[in-house]
Formats: C-alpha cells, structure tokens, sequence
C-alpha cells in the first residue's frame, strides 16, 4: 500500500495473519450491509487498508477486529449518505463452512432471507446485521452507527416487525438453522 509507514516484520506477519483469519467473517458481514459480494469485497478491503494505517496501535491494544468492523459500518453509512439508488441483491449469500442442515431448506432460507433485507430500509438492515449477525448490543450498535440508544431500539422494532410479515418462515430459525 503506497504511501504508508512500513511495518517491521513480526507487525506485517501479524497484520497478514490477521486479514487471512478474518477475512472470510468480515466479508459475510459486509455482504449482508451491501447486498452485493464486489461491494462487500471493496467494503473488507477498504476497511482493512485503513487498519493497516492503525495497526501498530491495534495490535498492541488488541482491538484490531472491532475496529476493522466500525470502521466497514462507517464506510458503509458513507455511502449511504452519498449515494440514495434502489438497492438489490445480485449475487449469492457467501456460505458458511460445517452448515448441517439439508441443502435444499438452507438454499429456501436463505433466498427468503435476501428478499427480506433486501426490502427493509438501508438503516434497518444495518441495525439487523450489527444487533443479530455480529451480536452486538443496543448501546454497541449505536455507537458504530453514531445514533442514539432509542434510536437503535427503534430501527430493530420496526426491521424485526417488517421481516416477520415479509417472511415468516423465518420465524424460530436461529443458531441451529443458522442460514448466514
């Protein structure tokens, strides 16, 4: 990357491993924000680059993934405020390795999962992905989003209330019938 410090060796190994470990995770996360996998992909590797900038401090402080993630979340509101076009969801939802249920119910699951946030607001699926897909809390959430607490709790009501009539077979599919 031109342009910044170079790291000494143990920091670039480190920093390599890193992004080799975390990379497939941090992608699923960005597509679920940009419903698109060339959009996810530029979302990871912008947000990486920017780590890179930090890692010295990250690594020593620990924090590396959480700030890769805040920084993707911000990036992703960016363009959201940049850019106000219809949204679809091109493309399939990366799978994840060791899924044990039937292919077929997964394959129905997770179609019915796109069209449904695909279809809620660019804000609601925001809070969906950081609330239920990267567990943060309400008070976390709100801080990577640079919202209010209630603000959050309002999206995630509304996000929640729109995916149970949009989709209800999603009902009771959780960690066992995990469709990410």
């Amino acid at each position: 990357m031109a342009g910044m410090a170079p790291m000494g060796q143990p920091l670039a190994a480190d920093f390599d491993a890193f992004v080799r470990a975390r990379t497939p995770a941090l992608l699923r996360s960005a597509y679920l924000l940009t419903g698109d996998q060339h959009l996810a992909e530029d979302l990871v590797q912008s947000a990486l680059g920017l780590t890179h900038r930090a890692w010295r401090r990250l690594h020593a402080d620990g924090n590396a993934e959480a700030y890769v993630r805040k920084t993707m979340y911000h990036l992703q509101v960016s363009r959201w405020r940049r850019r106000r076009v219809a949204e679809a969801f091109p493309g399939e939802l990366p799978d994840r390795a060791g899924a044990e249920s039937d292919h077929a119910e997964r394959t129905a699951l997770r179609l019915s999962l796109r069209s449904a946030l695909s279809r809620l607001t660019v804000k609601q699926r925001a809070v969906v992905v950081l609330r239920f897909f990267d567990d943060l809390t309400e008070a976390q959430a709100a801080d990577v989003l640079g919202v209010s607490v209630g603000t959050v709790k309002s999206h995630t009501a509304k996000a929640l209330e729109r995916l149970r009539a949009l989709a209800p077979e999603l009902a009771g599919v959780g960690v066992s019938g995990d469709v990410r």
